[in-house]
């Protein structure tokens, strides 16, 4: 059986793309953190409207954790594999450059950018063989694509996985494998909670910040089969915010 992982499903934007792919068919791996109690809340209404679903905790600045979750995984579906991943999981440590410590820096890129890297270089493992196909789906952001100030580890950290994306697409396309990356401007999530949203929404031409169910419907079109000649891409979701 085919699965998809989405990390950082707990909440945001993780969580309605895990919500918008269990509707689409998938039975969908949550991974989280810490909070447990979101994450089964998540899974719980993926089972209640008849999907599949299942935990999968770890850290994704942690490459130790990471090998062993998915091993284990592994273990416990000897006939299974991850068809998609979603690389949604990242952190905010923001600060102006010149006040910036050096945890704020590294723990960003460690969650963000590290953790990208070592969860697709493992989950490769199960799209390459036989050419089985997937679908590698990284969350950027505005902030990637344009810089935002106070933001230079986030920006330079979802920079980079842009630059991976197109990397990676010419890497595995032969092996039918898609990879893709969606860059949402301000989307209504705990990640915008206090920003100046009224002053903000005066840059956007639609005048509002997106939904996380729309960056969600997105990522569902990107995994499925209509998407099989789009890869390599960046996709901008930021209701006509100038980048």
């Amino acid at each position: 059986m085919k699965y998809a992982l989405v990390t950082g499903a707990s909440r945001g934007i993780g969580k309605a793309v895990a919500l918008r792919l269990a509707s689409a068919g998938w039975p969908v791996v949550i991974n989280f953190l810490s909070n447990k109690e979101a994450a089964q809340a998540v899974a719980d209404e993926i089972t209640a409207a008849g999907g599949t679903a299942e935990l999968l905790p770890f850290d994704t600045s942690d490459p130790q954790a990471i090998e062993a979750a998915l091993d284990q995984w592994e273990e416990q579906h000897p006939d299974d594999w991850f068809s998609v991943l979603v690389n949604n999981a990242g952190i905010r440590r923001d600060n102006v450059m010149f006040m910036m410590s050096d945890e704020e820096w590294h723990s960003v890129l460690d969650t963000t950018l590290n953790g990208y890297f070592y969860i697709t270089r493992k989950l490769l493992k199960h799209m390459m063989p036989r050419k089985r196909g997937g679908r590698i789906i990284n969350m950027a952001s505005l902030s990637g694509v344009k810089g935002l100030p106070g933001q230079a580890n986030y920006s330079a950290a979802k920079a980079a996985i842009i630059g991976a994306t197109k990397s990676l697409a010419q890497e595995v396309g032969p092996r039918n494998i898609t990879v893709n990356a969606i860059a949402p401007g301000f989307i209504e999530t705990d990640m915008t909670k206090g920003l100046p949203e009224d002053e903000l929404k005066k840059n956007i031409p639609v005048g509002r910040f997106g939904k996380p169910e729309e960056v969600a419907a997105l990522a569902a079109f990107l995994a499925s089969d209509e998407a099989a000649y789009i890869t390599g891409e960046v996709i901008n979701i930021n209701g006509g915010l100038y980048t």
